[in-house]
């Protein structure tokens, strides 16, 4: 009204004109329907004419979709009627055909006849049709397996998303409204994406082989619903919201998108993208819904029950429906609303209680450890694996991360395919700032690339000790060790091994070099060789197992035996390069030096051999002696309480350092040695003596010529020393001794010509080249028709024997004289894993040891499982086998086990308990069986006697009561208890069982055990150290194998890999060479040479004594548990002390650890004795035969024996 009275029209406003012209039109008393008649208008663009009785067109678009659907469905339905029905009148003139072929085949052999090669060729061709290649084509193009493919399902999976989005912008709108499709963007932008699925469409209709299957696919009825109605909405210039929301179902293929894209690989990743993918489609198409009955109203109410509802609002009721909360703010109100609820909380409740658990489930379970390592620059890092629990881990981390390392600045990343438990998560939190934990294996290409295994600096492979099946442990780290060589073959891998035949499988993986840092920590080499060591040096096991260990150090004030134990257990192994002021001097005056001035034990060094047969190659000399001079650049082996310690040899200088007292003030020094390294050792000793003398190069005579030309330069680049003449002419006269040639005939005869010692002995002085064997010894050895050491020359060797000649019966044994020898009690049964007896042998059969010094080896134990053994023992001499049990006193004593030099106790059937405590009960047993035996010392020694032999330590004037030997056996034993015995534990906890008279704590950590503190109790858990040693540096693994295992080198592991078993050799001046080399002894403090120094001596002036007058090199004491107790009966057991400091005083009781040379001249006196029959054994202070022997034999061996005896007491020949 007011348009007509003010004769203007309101702005935008056609449709309010058209409605009032509707209204005057129409009677004023027809007010219901001028009402109805504006429910059934809806809002229209102002700039769109629209059709003038203002109708809803929404079922024009409807019509369309559902004419396509279902006229598409009719015809595939009447062309598969057509075809059935084509199929079957074709079948039924095929039939006719054949029976007229059967009636007539004259006629159809000759129509055959008659068709071409060319009409065959046609129908062949056929077949084939221009419709399968288009079919084809389609298939290739719309698949996932090429490249195009895969782009074209990728785009249209990312268009239906965009197509969504729109529908998500229009859904603001009105639902149906009148838009230009020339002027609305969105509208062409859906128009130009549904052109495109209109397209794919018909290449996935082309390409589908079942027509019907695919016309009722989801994605064809989201197509059927969403394409034609916009190509209508463009002809109507009309927009109806409608079935778009369907395009919501296209997230279903989510998880198919992401595996195309090589993004989803797990089968956890996949389930969990279908789940969220199902769930989130089925929510916004069933909201899309409610959004569109609730805004238009039910048709047959006239659209007049519609309420305004957001799609986010209806997206908040589908939620709140499906999980059954129902605040009741947002309902539906329209009729179809309701009913699609109804139905919809039937289905929508069922997904939601199943998928959202499983999606929670899956979320939850998804790998907490499952992410990529970050290398951080300047940070190596190595990668741990294989079995990984809370005490290999524990016990690698506390020796890894030891403080009294130097600064380590490597992060520990630990990969396993199991996650860690709430203790070891705790134990990595503890230490996150350098370790990292991931799940996965090592077997898996994708892991090792998580881990950054091309960048580590190595990897390690820890093993189940406590493993029921050794081999299959160490197969699967075996697999471990090719997955990561094939992955990257220039890694270094150190890997844990517990079957030492189990090694030879790793040289067959070619990238496996262990001169690249490669190496394998065989557990039973080492675990035998350790205890074999303890049977020529008792205690030497629990020595050298806390030289490798990181311990740190706990100050006891009480004087008590734990005092001086834990003060060596502080000492470690350590390597460190020697200064250039020990260049040209001999090992024992570094070491000697090393020991005095720098408060360092050198024990062993790395040495380059410049001969040619050597090839130049690296070898590591342990107490090598005076013929070998150190290099420039030698790497020495220490034994110190700290790396900072060991730095004072590298930074050790003559000039500087010379008259420093402390060794902590000797530090890297400023002077500048270019000129002083230029001359010789021996002008530089002169130099240094004429500083001392604080004289002028002229007026000193121990200056020659040939140095004053250099004086005035080196004056002015050193100042003078105020270190004492007399040190200075010491080493200068010892620099003299070893360089004759450089001294005149007339100064030679002046100093003497060498050490003038007053103990020194003549045949100590006489070691020259190794290959210059003195004596008849030489001669004998080279004797080219006897076999006497393996093809390397490393152990001794005889032919292989049948098990059946070495097995002794209990009375066999009895009649037979055991003394001095090694009783290995066995426990092991046909199903036992083998323990690997031939690494216990083999250091007790090196070669550097004379035949005659071997210790007879009896082992008892059942004989099933010692035939399973013997194959690797049949080529040692001096071995026997008495079947039985070690629990049987009556097989003790017939073996003599009172009489014993070292009682080894093992067990093969400890890993088949599951029980932790009962593992070692056999070992447990049989040592407190051993404990508890009592007996008659008289019976042993007239039956020793009665054979010509006397118990070791019972005839002091035998020479075999040297100081310098194997071991030192008590006078007497008439109990039990005094049996030397070490027993090979496996659970830790178990070494309270062994000593029933100490007073250690369960909780106790094995070091701090008596047992272990005096070396009879060996566990392999002490091994783990050796890990991180060999990590920081290799050369440690190589000296702890070259000292407990005889002589183990990788070209023996490469033969013993070809043939398990040791070939015999001729002996020649290379094989007789490897001969020369350093055992370790115990040498004895009260009587021979050493007596003066045992009662209350220093350790320090012995260690000088020792190493000047017989090249021996001392490094430890083993000492009486109740040595410092001032009581008349004291305990026979003994402790060992680590590299005691030099003012640690001595008792005459000491028994001292010390490396010696091998003595060639020891044999000299034994050429009698027939070395190539292995089968009866030659008499010496600790061995004898091991068979029964005929009594009219007995009395002229024991005449000889006694002979050679009364020889030996002449010659006194230290061993």
């Amino acid at each position: 009204m007011l348009a007509e009275a003010d004769g203007t029209v309101p702005r935008g406003s056609d449709r309010s004109m058209r409605t009032s012209g509707i209204i005057s039109d129409i009677n004023p008393d027809s007010s219901i329907l001028i009402s109805k008649m504006e429910d059934l208008v809806i809002p229209f663009s102002s700039e769109v004419p629209c059709d003038d009785n203002g109708q809803r067109m929404w079922w024009a678009f409807l019509a369309s979709s559902m004419v396509t659907f279902f006229g598409g469905l009719f015809i595939i339905l009447l062309w598969r009627t057509l075809k059935y029905l084509w199929t079957v009148c074709c079948h039924c003139n095929i039939k006719n055909k054949e029976a007229q072929k059967v009636n007539n085949p004259a006629n159809t052999q000759a129509a055959d006849k008659t068709k071409g090669p060319d009409e065959k060729e046609e129908a062949a061709a056929s077949e084939v049709g221009w419709m399968t290649s288009v079919k084809d084509w389609a298939g290739v193009m719309i698949s996932a397996q090429t490249l195009t493919g895969r782009v074209l399902v990728v785009l249209v999976f990312a268009l239906s998303i965009g197509a969504l989005g729109i529908y998500f912008i229009d859904s603001s709108d009105p639902i149906e409204s009148c838009q230009n499709f020339y002027k609305d963007f969105t509208l062409q932008i859906d128009m130009a994406f549904n052109v495109f699925f209109l397209l794919y469409f018909g290449l996935r209709f082309i390409a589908a082989n079942d027509k019907l299957w695919f016309w009722l696919e989801v994605n064809s009825v989201v197509d059927f619903f969403t394409v034609p109605p916009v190509f209508v909405s463009v002809y109507l210039n009309r927009s109806w919201l409608g079935l778009r929301f369907l395009r919501a179902l296209r997230l279903i293929q989510f998880s198919e998108i992401l595996q195309f894209l090589n993004i989803l690989k797990t089968s956890n990743s996949i389930k969990l993208v279908n789940l969220c993918s199902i769930f989130i489609s089925t929510w916004l198409t069933a909201a899309g819904f409610i959004h569109l009955v609730e805004n238009s109203g039910d048709p047959w109410e006239n659209f007049q029950n519609s309420q305004s509802l957001s799609y986010w609002e209806c997206v908040y009721l589908l939620m709140v429906t499906m999980s059954t909360v129902g605040y009741g703010d947002v309902y539906a109100k329209t009729t179809l609303g309701r009913l699609f609820m109804v139905f919809f909380i039937l289905g929508g409740l069922a997904m939601f209680a199943s998928y959202v658990p499983e999606i929670i489930e899956l979320i939850g379970n998804r790998k907490k450890y499952g992410g990529t390592y970050s290398a951080v620059n300047g940070r190596k890092h190595i990668v741990v694996c294989g079995h990984i629990t809370l005490e290999s881990v524990s016990n690698f981390l506390k020796d890894f991360l030891h403080k009294d390392r130097d600064d380590v600045n490597v992060e520990i990343v630990f990969l396993h395919n199991i996650s860690p438990n709430l203790e070891l998560e705790a134990l990595f939190k503890r230490h996150f700032t350098q370790v990292e934990f991931y799940q996965g294996s090592v077997l898996n290409p994708h892991d090792l690339a998580r881990v950054k295994i091309e960048s580590a600096d190595a990897c390690l492979i820890l093993a189940n000790k406590y493993c029921a099946d050794p081999d299959a442990e160490d197969a699967s780290n075996i697999m471990r060790v090719i997955s990561i060589k094939n992955y990257h073959p220039k890694i270094r891998i150190i890997t844990q091994m517990l079957q030492y035949h189990n090694k030879a499988h790793l040289l067959n993986i070619p990238s496996w070099n262990w001169k690249e840092g490669d190496d394998a920590i065989c557990l039973a080499e080492l675990k035998a060789g350790f205890i074999a060591q303890s049977c020529l040096a008792q205690g030497l096991s629990t020595m050298l197992a806390n030289l490798f260990s990181m311990r740190s150090f706990i100050e006891i004030e009480e004087d008590t035996w734990q005092k001086y134990y834990l003060e060596g257990v502080a000492n470690e192994m350590y390597t460190e390069y020697l200064s250039s002021a020990f260049v040209g001097l001999s090992f024992p005056t570094v070491c000697e030096l090393c020991y005095v001035k720098l408060k360092l034990l050198l024990i062993a060094i790395e040495f380059k051999s410049e001969q040619r047969e050597s090839r130049s190659r690296k070898r590591i000399l342990i107490n090598p002696g005076n013929h070998v001079k150190l290099q420039d650049g030698t790497l020495g082996f220490f034994i110190a309480s700290d790396a900072k310690e060991v730095k004072r040899a590298f930074f050790y200088c003559k000039a500087c350092h010379d008259d420093i007292t402390d060794p902590k003030r000797i530090k890297k020094c400023g002077c500048k040695r270019l000129i002083y390294s230029k001359m010789s050792v021996y002008k530089r000793m002169k130099l240094a003596c004429c500083f001392d003398c604080g004289r002028s190069e002229r007026d000193c005579s121990c200056m020659s010529g040939s140095v004053h030309s250099n004086m005035d330069t080196l004056q002015r680049a050193y100042p003078l020393s105020s270190v004492s003449v007399h040190d200075c002419a010491t080493t200068l006269r010892a620099f003299e001794d070893e360089h004759p040639s450089t001294l005149s005939p007339k100064k030679k005869q002046r100093n003497g010509g060498m050490r003038n010692s007053p103990n020194c002995s003549p045949k100590m002085m006489s070691r020259h080249d190794p290959l210059l064997i003195p004596g008849n010894e030489q001669i004998e050895n080279m004797d080219m028709n006897v076999k006497r050491y393996d093809s390397t020359g490393m152990f001794h060797w005889c032919p292989s024997k049948d098990i059946e000649k070495v097995i002794l019966t209990r009375s066999e044994a009895s009649m037979t004289v055991l003394s001095g020898h090694v009783v290995v009690c066995i426990f092991g049964d046909v199903t036992s894993a083998l323990v690997g007896l031939r690494n216990l042998v083999m250091p007790l059969r090196a070669s550097n040891f004379h035949y005659h010094e071997l210790k007879p080896i009896v082992f008892v134990g059942s004989l099933d499982y010692l035939r399973r053994e013997w194959e690797t023992l049949h080529n040692f001499p001096k071995v026997s086998i008495l079947p039985g049990t070690p629990l049987s006193r009556a097989d003790l004593r017939a073996v003599n086990i009172n009489l014993c030099d070292m009682c080894v106790i093992l067990s093969a059937n400890q890993n088949n308990i599951e029980d932790a405590s009962l593992q070692d009960k056999e070992c447990i047993l049989a040592s407190l069986n051993i404990k508890s035996m009592q007996f008659d010392d008289s019976i042993g020694v007239l039956q020793a006697n009665s054979q010509g032999f006397t118990p070791p330590g019972m005839d002091r004037t035998s020479p075999d009561s040297s100081p310098v030997h194997g071991f030192v056996r008590q006078a007497s034993v008439t109990t039990g208890s005094n049996i030397p015995i070490i027993t090979e534990l496996v659970n830790d906890s178990n070494v309270q069982f062994l000593d029933q008279d100490d007073d250690d704590d369960p909780d106790t950590e094995l070091y701090l055990t008596q047992p272990f503190a005096c070396g009879t109790a060996f566990a392999v858990s002490v091994l783990d150290s050796l890990m991180s040693a060999t990590y920081f540096n290799d050369n440690i693994l190589t000296l702890i194998r070259t000292l407990v295992t005889g002589g183990a080198t990788p070209e023996l592991e490469a033969l013993l890999a070809e043939e398990n078993a040791l070939r015999g050799g001729y002996s020649t001046p290379q094989t007789l060479a490897n001969r020369d080399r350093c055992r370790v002894a115990q040498l004895a403090l009260y009587d021979g040479p050493f007596a003066d120094l045992g009662d209350g001596g220093c350790y320090g002036d012995l260690f000088c004594k020792a190493l000047k007058t017989y090249n021996m090199l001392c490094f430890g004491i083993y000492r009486l548990r109740d040595a410092h107790l001032s009581v008349p009966s004291q305990c026979t057991k003994r402790y060992v002390i680590t590299n005691p400091p030099y003012e640690f005083e001595l008792v005459p009781t000491d028994l001292i650890f010390c490396l010696m040379q091998f003595d060639h001249n020891a044999g000299q006196s034994r050429t009698s004795l027939s070395h190539s029959s292995h089968s009866s054994h030659s008499s010496s202070k600790k061995s004898s035969s091991v068979h029964s022997v005929p009594a009219s034999n007995r009395q002229n061996r024991s005449s000889k024996s006694r002979e050679a005896r009364d020889k030996q007491k002449k010659e006194m020949v230290y061993r």
